[in-house]
């Protein structure tokens, strides 16, 4: 480091007088310099030194000066105890004034409020206040400063502490310092480097102690001794350095962390301030004396470079290694300054004022860059050049190089006759290194370091400035004081060649013959004897590795990637492949590495061209180039034909032609051009087989017409050709139907792969008519079938099923899945039986059932199930048909009769249950529901029952339980509540009702344990009355007779079933029943049972009791007595028991029977009819007759009005009537 006078200037009054420079600061753009001198203020210009304007305001010493951060104003204080404000432009605006003398001023860096610091007080100024705020002192303050954000402002104190205080007065902390008021604090700042982690205050006080603090007070590294009075301190602006000046007469530069660098200026009195200029190197100095120094800091590069490891020096006392390639760094703090680096293999060398460090790498790793250290040598050693071997150290002083170990011993020293200008190590064995030497005199040397004699390699006319020898140290590069770059070689000591304007050289470490060099803002590279590749480039050039060039830059080392191509080209046009190659690997663009493949492939030099493809990976040559080796192995040595091989990859195609028409090759000629679609020079090169060659030429260039889109030239080509199929398919993508039927009609029957992929392009195209033609054409009649079907074009696919019966599958069954798939069961159903498939209609109804139990769809589920349940009746009557036509006993029938007549009884079971839960489902979803609470008690109630023997998928027992017990209190039913809520609590409870059924089940337990017995069911056949709870199901507990329910309200109708005695046919027991209603219909309308005499229809009865006659007015029509009644005497024929006992009517019982007072469920073949006598005439109940359920008939015809169909079997009802049965 080295301090440069710029300026220097001595202030005196008009008395001659030499004034104190008490302060001074810089503008932030550096331009102006604010001094204070006397009871004046003076600017100056940085530039040169001349002074601007002296300002007047004083009237006495001034004792500081501050300029805000944004450049619009500055302040001084002075010992006439006013502070003044002025602009920017050099015009005192405002002036407020402390009780005592100003001793220092500093302006907030982001808000630019000004602190101005008397003896006892400190005040507070923005240009928003009006007034200024002060607030008292305990002690003296002689110095303040803001941290960087603004917020704390630090006051140094006489009685040696330090007080840190808000932006509005408030002491945030107080910083005690050891030495006490025998330390006062005479100057303080802070850090303002944004780096670092928290904000570093320096502190210098009288005790002589430099000292650094964080803004909590705690101390950061050591104190660090000064040895004189400091009276200022001051940070760069970047935070690197310190400048402390004071009692010694001097201005230090201090490291950050208070480590002594250099002295930048002694003076002949005290130092009283001393700034840097922001981001500059510049320094300003106040002395006693009235002294202004103004300076200019250089600092020397110190740095070493070992091929791509490069270390210097930062901040003076860090030393930064830094690897080229990678670009990775590594920083070693040596808290000292850093006098000399040098850097070899794995070795590092750093001397320190008092000391050398050697410092080696962890592993031998190309890529580590962590170091520790080996060895420290603690002598204060001299020299000019410093340079670390594998086991030495070497110093070099002018003329003398001595050779040190590591432990500081001198093992060896050499004397030269000259200066030593220049020093390299070139490597060579551990303690044994080579060390090539420059020297004044023009002499070139080489040391080794076991050996006390210098090797003399030349010696050039002039003084050496820098030199380099090459890889193989045959080659030596000198460049001298005239700035000509002289290249030698070693052994002939023959000069090769000499180039003028270089300032730097080096050899490229992986190329023998190759060297750069810098110069004349210039670089410079040179291939063997080749003309240099000249580009534009600052710096110099301090080494050479493959295509990666070093370059340092004032202070900064760059790595400049510089391709190889200018060389290269230059070896290519001598036809040097080899040395080409050699270049290329260095670093090349891909397009350089093309050029030099081809040009290597075209002078037959294949391992070159090879090894230069594979680098582009253009797999296209290599496939060439390994075809043309395997020739070769075959014997082939035509390197002509080969050439006109390599011609034609590289588009040279006339000469490729020519050169295989030398060769006697005309084919390879004609297949290239054909290639290339140049049909007509393809002409020029047909063989002596034309016709042949012709449909070949032809045949490529239908080819080519297709690939540039022009298809039906290409058709016709190909038909010429004789590739009919190639035709037909873009014939058929196109859809050009009239060429298709062409060429299907021209083609012969026997071509049947021909007529079938017309027909197939037919079909796609939608023409049916024309690729049915073909199918008869084949006589394929299966496809023809299958070419409707696919259409879904059933009127013509059930025509030819008509025709061939042997194909009736081929159409139904698809058909009959469409149906299905269009929800058309029924029709399905049809077609499935005509194409001998009731199983697959069968398996389609049990798919769709599943999916709408899985989907919740309950209602339809239950209409599912019935479908269900009636096609299982369906296959049972085929299967029993079966038996009887063909009048033998077939064991596996029968299984199969019996499993469909589980299937149907089970099916029905779930469709009522199902039906059932729709509306349990829909009350506990739904706010609202249209069912009266009697329907949902009675329909609760028999799911609840139901549940007892079935539990179908689905449906919920916890959502059934719930209703019934919600209606059970509704309705009074409490016994039945409690036991429902019994059983609830044994149930996994949903979390939205966990609450309602605990607090139900707590408050059923206030009701008596009873039921309303208005709601208790009674049995119409025994004429018991059953509890609500009943474990045998939906039945009677006396006689087990099934209860017959109203399907909507599900209310217990007044009916009870009775069946035929043995012997007696269902049509027969349907005749003597409309045999004793006269000619009543069954079916009919009149809810009367036929017509009556004069007598009933006067309402007139007549009886005989005993012996008397009497005659009565009564409004019903004439019933039996009960003991004259045989249905009635037959109704208590039953014994207890578990087993139910029907009623056996006979013929007797069936003639005295009223026909609208039984209902017939008339159900298909297998199953005998269900017959039920109605024991409330005047209720009427209707019947679905497809359904065979019962309800109660006003119930029935609301629904049909409002559904248009029956609420169970959805069947549409045309005429209600058919339902009757009054």
């Amino acid at each position: 480091m080295r301090a440069v006078p710029t300026w220097v200037d001595k202030v005196h009054d008009r008395d001659k007088v030499e004034q104190c420079i008490y302060d001074l600061c810089f503008r932030p753009d550096g331009s102006q310099l604010i001094v204070a001198a006397g009871n004046r203020v003076l600017v100056y210009d940085t530039t040169d030194g001349a002074l601007v304007q002296p300002l007047k305001g004083h009237k006495e010493a001034v004792y500081c000066v501050g300029y805000s951060k944004d450049g619009k104003r500055f302040a001084s204080g002075s010992a006439d105890k006013s502070v003044i404000i002025w602009t920017s432009k050099l015009e005192g605006i405002l002036k407020y004034s402390h009780n005592d003398a100003i001793q220092c001023l500093a302006y907030n860096p982001v808000s630019h409020q000004l602190a101005s610091c008397a003896l006892s007080d400190f005040g507070l100024w923005s240009p928003e206040q009006k007034s200024v705020q002060k607030h008292k002192s305990t002690s003296r303050i002689c110095c303040c400063a803001w941290t960087n954000d603004g917020v704390y402002l630090a006051l140094g104190l006489a009685n040696g502490v330090v007080s840190i205080r808000s932006k509005v007065g408030e002491e945030k902390m107080r910083i005690e310092r050891p030495g006490g008021i025998n330390s006062p604090i005479w100057s303080l700042a802070w850090n303002p480097s944004k780096d670092e982690p928290v904000d570093v205050l320096c502190v210098a006080d009288w005790g002589q102690n430099l000292s650094f603090y964080t803004l909590s007070g705690k101390q950061v590294g050591k104190e660090r001794v000064l040895g004189f009075d400091p009276c200022c301190v001051s940070y760069f602006s970047k935070g690197e350095y310190i400048l402390v000046g004071g009692s010694n007469k001097a201005c230090l530069l201090y490291t950050r962390e208070g480590v002594k660098l250099g002295t930048i200026g002694e003076q002949s009195s005290w130092v009283w301030c001393c700034a840097a200029r922001p981001d500059s190197n510049f320094v300003a100095i106040g002395c006693q004396d009235g002294t202004i120094a103004y300076y200019q800091l250089i600092f020397s590069t110190v740095h070493g470079l070992y091929k791509e490891r490069y270390a210097f020096r930062e901040n003076m006392t860090d030393v930064i290694i830094q690897h080229l390639i990678t670009e990775q760094k590594v920083r070693i703090k040596c808290r000292d300054l850093v006098k000399k680096i040098a850097i070899y293999k794995h070795r590092l060398a750093v001397q320190l004022p008092e000391r050398i460090i050697i410092y080696e790498l962890y592993s031998q790793d190309a890529s580590d860059m962590h170091y520790r250290v080996r060895e420290k040598i603690n002598q204060r050693l001299e020299c000019n050049l410093l340079v670390v071997c594998t086991n030495h150290i070497v110093l070099c002083q002018e003329k003398r190089l001595q050779c040190l170990n590591f432990v500081g011993n001198k093992e060896r020293e050499w004397q030269m006759d000259s200066l030593i200008r220049y020093i390299k190590v070139v490597g060579g064995p551990a303690s044994r290194e080579g060390l090539l030497l420059g020297l004044k005199n023009g002499q070139v040397l080489k040391i080794f370091l076991d050996n006390a004699f210098p090797v003399p390699l030349l010696k050039v006319p002039s003084a050496i400035r820098c030199l380099d020898l090459s890889s193989s140290r045959q080659k030596l590069a000198v460049v001298d004081e005239h700035s000509t770059l002289l290249v030698y070689d070693v052994k002939t000591s023959e000069m090769l060649f000499q180039e003028p304007n270089a300032n730097s050289v080096a050899w490229n470490t992986s190329c023998e013959d190759m060297l750069c060099f810098s110069g004349s803002n210039t670089l410079n590279i040179k291939a063997s004897n080749f003309p240099t590749h000249q580009q534009k480039l600052q710096g110099f050039v301090v080494g050479f590795s493959g295509s990666k060039i070093f370059c340092l830059h004032i202070y900064s080392m760059s790595t400049i990637e510089v391709p190889q191509s200018a060389p290269m080209y230059q070896y290519l046009d001598k036809k040097m492949f080899r040395e080409a190659y050699e270049i290329a690997c260095l670093g090349v663009t891909d397009g350089d590495w093309e050029a030099l493949a081809k040009a290597a492939l075209e002078g037959l030099e294949y391992n070159i061209g090879k090894k230069a493809f594979t680098r582009v990976k253009n797999l296209r040559y290599l496939e060439l180039i390994h075809s043309i080796e395997d020739r070769q192995h075959k014997g082939e040595v035509d390197n002509n034909l080969f050439l006109a091989d390599i011609l034609a990859y590289e588009g040279k195609f006339s000469e490729a032609a020519k050169l295989y028409h030398r060769c006697g090759k005309d084919q390879a000629a004609m297949n290239m051009y054909t290639d290339l679609r140049m049909f007509d020079l393809a002409q020029e090169y047909l063989g002596s087989d034309e016709t042949v060659d012709r449909k070949q030429l032809i045949r490529k260039k239908a080819d080519w017409a297709r690939n540039i889109n022009e298809p039906r030239a290409a058709a016709e080509m190909y038909l010429s050709a004789g590739e009919t199929h190639k035709a037909i398919e873009i014939m058929g993508e196109n859809g050009w139907v009239d060429m298709l039927l062409d060429v299907g009609r021209k083609t012969d029957k026997a071509d049947r792969q021909t007529l079938n992929l017309c027909a197939e392009h037919l079909r796609r195209l939608n023409s049916l008519t024309y690729a049915a033609e073909m199918y008869k054409k084949m006589g394929e009649m299966q496809s023809v079938i299958e070419l409707y079907v696919e259409v879904q074009d059933w009127e013509e696919a059930f025509v030819w099923a008509e025709k061939h019966p042997e194909y009736r599958q081929l159409v139904y069954v698809p058909y009959a899945t469409s149906l299905a798939e269009q929800d058309k069961f029924l029709q399905a159903q049809k077609a499935f039986h005509k194409a001998g498939k009731p199983e697959e209609a069968f398996r389609v109804l049990e798919q769709l059932t599943m999916n709408a139990v899985n989907e919740n769809r309950f209602d339809d589920a239950g209409y599912y199930f019935w479908m269900l349940a009636m096609q299982c009746l369906d296959l049972a009557a085929e299967n029993l048909k079966r038996v009887d036509k063909e009048n033998i006993q077939y064991i596996n029938i029968e299984e199969e009769y019996s499993a469909m007549m589980a299937k149907f009884s089970d099916y029905q079971k779930k469709a009522s249950m199902y039906y059932v839960y729709h509306t349990i489902q829909r009350y506990m979803d739904e706010p609202f529901t249209a069912y009266m609470p009697e329907a949902l008690f009675n329909i609760s109630r028999f799911l609840m029952h139901e549940l007892m023997t079935a539990q179908p998928t689905g449906i919920s027992k916890f959502s059934t339980l719930y209703t019934l017990s919600k209606q059970a209190r509704n309705l009074e039913a409490y016994k039945l509540a409690r036991y429902v809520l019994d059983k609830l609590q044994a149930l996994r409870i949903p979390q939205r009702f966990q609450e309602d059924v605990e607090l139900a089940a707590l408050k059923i337990r206030a009701k008596p344990f009873h039921d309303n017995e208005e709601h208790q069911p009674l049995c119409y056949r025994c004429s018991t009355t059953n509890p609500l709870i009943n474990n045998n199901g939906n039945q009677c507990v006396n006689c087990c007779h099934a209860f017959v329910y109203s399907f909507v309200s599900f209310e217990i109708l007044p009916v009870v079933e009775f069946v035929l005695e043995e012997g007696l046919s269902d049509e027969d027991a349907l005749h003597l029943i409309q045999q004793s209603g006269g000619s009543d219909s069954r079916n009919g309308n009149d809810t009367k049972a036929g017509a009556y005499d004069e007598e009933e229809d006067n309402h007139w009865k007549r009886s005989d009791s005993g012996t008397a006659e009497a005659l009565t007015l009564d409004g019903s029509p004439t019933h039996a007595e009960p003991s004259d009644d045989p249905f009635t005497a037959n109704l208590m024929n039953f014994y207890g028991g578990s087993e139910y006992q029907p009623v056996t009517v006979g013929r007797k019982a069936l003639i005295a029977m009223e026909p609208h007072d039984v209902i017939v469920c008339r159900w298909p073949k297998p199953l005998r009819f269900q017959y039920y006598k109605n024991f409330m005439p005047d209720m009427p109940i209707t019947l679905c007759v497809h359904c065979n359920k019962m309800f109660h008939t006003d119930d029935y015809t609301l629904q049909v009005l409002q559904k248009g169909h029956c609420p169970f079997c959805r069947t549409p009802i045309g005429d209600t009537s058919d339902n009757n049965n009054d």
